[in-house]
């Protein structure tokens, strides 16, 4: 889905792939036709933006075999979809049983990072619609906190130099540039974009920059717009946007708001845990420590759980959600030209922030899915931009 700026940019609009199981080419072929071709027509649109996740397995060959690439591209043709993002976070096994803190590794040290994500950037070349000229890939905020100490951090951003070193030449080659977009995340080494404008310094750039996660905002407390400003004035551009939307909990030493708060506990994805009181941000790794004692529960927790969009009850952040939504595409100027729905937990959520028909899982997901876009096409016309037929 495409969108038209009043300063003349073209918006993407894509919901990410990551929602699907799928880790080999095959089951990346499938669906597309399972879930995304039923997307568009229930949206009624001709065109539906895809983030594709593509795990390792599945990149290396699409990079290793042309014939294999070509069946994509003639699949996106097929079922009405473009790729111009990918999200190159999750290396694999995302929907692993458990999942954890697995999704940080390979982190921004290893060796196997760098060539995964510059294998993707191949691939994004060959699958870009022929009238655009710029894909970006989001990835992980140098690694998992733990261990980060000052010479790791400097090897992590040196490779991410490097790998920018690279899409440049890449560019010249293709006539097509790739830039990679760092996404901030409670727990990791980059929480915040105040961290991300420093780790990067002056490495930012056409081929480097960030990725904002509005629900990762909205956890560690972040005010949007301020954020949005503050990545501008440090010379960090944002080169994508994740509409997401997460879990608020305004008291959360009522029993009934904890029993609530506890239906998302038993998750394979971390949800991380931040409760701001005094002017400080407290943090834990997990809602089960949270509901543990390891938060006192005094003030309003966020949790990293990324919830429909759609859902406008008061225990989700979409009305921080909204406020940086109008900051990065709502002002004169587009901040950003790429936003990707990343409600990849729609199979854990608690039966009632599911979809209606959900005794269907795949009509359940569509309909879900539809919903979010949905809602989030309205939302932008709302903010001034026009969708293009």
């Amino acid at each position: 889905m495409r969108f038209r700026h009043p300063d003349g940019t073209t918006v993407h609009l894509a919901y990410c792939s990551n929602v699907h199981p799928a880790e080999d080419v095959d089951g990346v072929l499938a669906q597309l036709d399972t879930y995304a071709r039923p997307i568009r027509e229930r949206l009624g649109r001709d065109r539906l933006g895809i983030g594709l996740w593509l795990a390792d397995d599945a990149a290396l060959a699409l990079d290793t075999d042309p014939s294999m690439l070509e069946d994509l591209r003639v699949r996106l043709a097929t079922t009405g979809c473009e790729v111009v993002t990918l999200n190159g976070f999750p290396y694999a096994g995302f929907h692993d049983e458990v999942v954890k803190r697995k999704v940080y590794r390979p982190d921004w040290t290893e060796p196997a990072r760098r060539e995964h994500t510059l294998r993707l950037a191949r691939l994004l070349t060959r699958l870009l619609p022929d009238d655009v000229e710029v894909g970006t890939i989001s990835t992980l905020p140098l690694g998992w906190r733990e261990g980060f100490d000052a010479a790791r951090t400097r090897a992590a951003v040196d490779n991410m130099a490097g790998l920018a070193e690279d899409l440049a030449a890449l560019a010249d080659d293709t006539g097509r540039r790739v830039a990679l977009a760092v996404e901030p995340e409670p727990g990791c080494r980059v929480e915040t974009t105040t961290q991300l404008a420093e780790v990067l310094g002056d490495v930012a750039g056409p081929h480097l920059g960030a990725c904002v996660d509005l629900c990762h905002l909205a956890v560690q407390f972040e005010d949007g717009p301020t954020a949005v400003a503050g990545l501008g004035a440090a010379g960090v551009p944002i080169h994508k946007a994740q509409v997401s939307a997460g879990l608020r909990a305004e008291h959360p030493g009522d029993p009934a708001v904890r029993a609530a708060l506890a239906a998302h506990a038993d998750s394979p994805f971390l949800h991380q845990t931040r409760e701001r009181s005094g002017g400080a941000v407290r943090g834990v790794d997990d809602l089960p420590e949270a509901l543990a004692g390891g938060l006192p529960g005094e003030e309003e927790w966020r949790v990293h759980v990324h919830l429909p969009l759609h859902h406008s009850d008061e225990g989700t952040t979409r009305p921080e959600l909204e406020a940086s939504l109008a900051a990065l595409v709502g002002g004169p100027t587009a901040v950003t030209a790429h936003l990707e729905l990343e409600t990849y937990t729609w199979g854990v959520l608690p039966e009632g922030r599911r979809p209606a028909d959900a005794a269907d899982p795949v009509d359940g997901l569509v309909t879900g899915i539809a919903a979010e876009l949905s809602w989030a096409a309205d939302h932008l016309t709302s903010l001034g931009l026009t969708e293009l037929p």
